[in-house]
């Protein structure tokens, strides 16, 4: 830390309570009252020095010799400040650090201590002193520190604006370009890689400093000052991701309840600080929200919703939330399952996930897509305006069908929760319907009591041409899936199966047709013979899987036809003939049905 000393004679002052007294041996002509703090000292030095208080003294004279008592109660730095200034004034040794330095510059200001009162006076002597401290970080951000002990002065004199600027040119300067170790100007590196490290020779050399070296430091600046170095860093032009960065970390710093929302580490696992109220924890998760950079992406999608649960438990503005919930609309891709798994913080508890909340976010993302061009015209990995591309599409349907599936098991989740929170998303963003099946299919399991009618409706969110074979063959073995459905995936399944072979035959005639017979003979027989064998292992196994499919309905029929006529007879108790005909009346082929809605344009709704 930088020092400077002035004067030059000893201590010629001693306290004796909430007094001050000066041995210089003559008696005091003087009381100066700060506060509950009295200096008693004598004219001429003070007035030699400061013009402020040859005014007020020659106010308060009486020219019958008594001693004058002068009030001095909105000093800037209080009776501390004036303590330093009525030593500088009669010459004592003092020191000027970073930790008074600024509270003496604005005493000095206060008091009128200009080079009109003696040469080398107070308010020169800290302005040196001041320069000295800006050319170093730490210095630098001591005195800032100690500016809102005297804010407004500090704003005056521009003393604050000062230490703010130096801060943010530093922060914004390439690391590789300062506090870097420099090569010994007058002699080659010697063979031990011997460097230049502030004057001292050293053979190892110091790690690159990274891009966040000043994250920590500014963390433990009061919000109104961290705030207005961010303000300067940005004009300084420094990235957006950096900013973010920053103001991350201060908010993990000072917001404990955002620490319990996620798994950061503890900058200081032995810190004692007793931990704010909400309310103050609040009024700062508002404030550090408005300052996070606007810009898509900048910061971590995890940590907006940590910023969100937060906001939450601390029952933050409305808007508050909806800004975050936008900024997490846009970069919903970005985001895991766990994290978007936010508890219910609401009075009137309804399920165990805000379901609300997932989707007003999910909404928000859906409605940059539609307000950009058609899905079918962005590239693979590439966007356009900004909107969300194919990709990211994709990648937040899988989200959503991981989320559906999680909540699914809630016995409280309502069906047109569950159904406007699938149907959300477009059927092009599901490249395969297999998660929002598995969903479903869980919610089936959780809900017995849906009606049929329920049941028919949920079961149109997914495409069953779109389902996987393993998860086709286990669709056609789940009694909880309306027959009607059953019967469309078997349906798609052999039309799957007439493509594939008939997709091998084509191959096989183009391997026979491309060779020239007249040439190669024996080249033209083997690639007959080879392709002829991979289609027909081809063929066994998906006669096979035909094979197995086909059982599977015969006792799934039979399962619905035995409990159709156990139904049927139950209420009849007078064994009507009217009855049993109805009973043994066989239902119509589910075969014939399913090809019937696929000409009628219903199949896979």
């Amino acid at each position: 830390m930088a020092v400077k000393r002035v004067g030059n004679k000893s201590e010629a002052f001693h306290r004796e309570g909430q007094a001050w007294h000066c041995t210089s041996g003559l008696p005091s002509d003087i009381t100066v009252e700060i506060g509950d703090m009295a200096f008693h000292l004598h004219k001429f030095p003070l007035l030699s020095r400061s013009g402020h208080l040859e005014n007020r003294i020659a106010e308060l004279s009486s020219g019958d010799g008594s001693t004058c008592v002068l009030q001095i109660n909105d000093i800037p730095g209080g009776a501390k400040a004036f303590e330093l200034v009525a030593k500088f004034c009669y010459g004592v040794k003092i020191e000027l650090t970073p930790l008074n330095v600024v509270g003496l510059r604005c005493a000095a200001e206060y008091l009128q201590m200009t080079e009109d009162f003696g040469e080398g006076n107070l308010i020169a002597q800290t302005e040196v002193f001041l320069n000295e401290v800006f050319g170093n970080w730490e210095d630098t951000l001591k005195a800032l520190k100690t500016c809102e002990e005297v804010l407004p002065f500090a704003e005056e004199l521009h003393v604050l604006s000062r230490c703010i600027n130096f801060l943010a040119m530093k922060a914004c300067a390439d690391t590789n370009l300062f506090n870097w170790p420099m090569s010994d100007s007058n002699s080659t590196q010697s063979a031990t890689n011997t460097v230049v490290w502030n004057g001292i020779h050293s053979t190892i050399k110091p790690q690159p400093v990274g891009d966040d070296w000043w994250y920590e430091d500014v963390s433990f600046l009061s919000f109104f000052l961290y705030k207005r170095l961010i303000q300067a860093v940005e004009l300084g032009g420094m990235k957006a991701e950096k900013i973010a960065g920053s103001v991350a970390f201060y908010a993990k710093k000072h917001l404990p309840l955002l620490n319990r929302q996620s798994n950061f580490k503890d900058t200081n696992p032995g810190s004692t600080i007793s931990v704010p109220p909400e309310a103050d924890q609040r009024a700062l998760l508002e404030e550090i929200v408005e300052l996070l950079p606007n810009q898509k992406g900048v910061a971590q999608t995890m940590f907006l919703l940590r910023l969100l649960r937060t906001a939450m438990v601390l029952h933050a503005s409305p808007s508050c939330r909806e800004n975050l919930e936008k900024r997490i609309g846009a970069q919903l891709d970005q985001a895991s399952l766990e994290d978007i798994l936010i508890p219910n913080m609401g009075y009137s508890v309804e399920t165990l996930y805000d379901i609300d909340c997932f989707q007003r976010i999910l909404d928000h993302f859906m409605s940059i897509d539609q307000a950009s061009s058609p899905p079918f015209i962005v590239e693979e990995g590439q966007s356009v305006d900004g909107a969300p591309s194919l990709t990211s599409m994709t990648m937040v349907a899988n989200l959503v069908d991981a989320f559906l599936a999680d909540v699914a098991l809630d016995v409280n989740l309502k069906f047109p929760k569950f159904q406007s929170l699938a149907a959300t998303i477009p059927d092009y963003a599901r490249p395969l319907a297999d998660g929002i099946y598995r969903a479903i299919d869980i919610y089936l399991k959780a809900h017995p009591w849906l009606t049929d009618s329920e049941r028919e409706q949920i079961c149109r969110l997914m495409n069953c041409q779109k389902l996987s074979l393993e998860a086709s063959t286990h669709a056609a073995q789940n009694e909880r899936l309306p027959l009607r459905l059953i019967v469309q995936v078997l349906f798609f399944e052999q039309l799957r199966l007439h493509t594939s072979i008939s997709g091998w035959f084509f191959v096989s005639d183009n391997l026979e047709n491309s060779h020239n017979p007249n040439d190669n003979l024996a080249l033209t027989a083997q690639g007959r013979t080879t392709g002829i064998d991979e289609v027909m292992e081809r063929v066994s196994g998906l006669e096979k899987e035909c094979q197995t499919m086909r059982r599977e309905i015969q006792k799934l029929v039979k399962t619905k036809r035995s409990w159709n006529i156990f139904c049927r007879r139950k209420p009849q108790q007078n064994g009507s003939k009217a009855s049993k005909a109805s009973c043994l009346k066989p239902p119509s082929p589910a075969l014939e049905n399913g090809q019937r809605d696929h000409e009628n344009g219903e199949v896979g709704n």
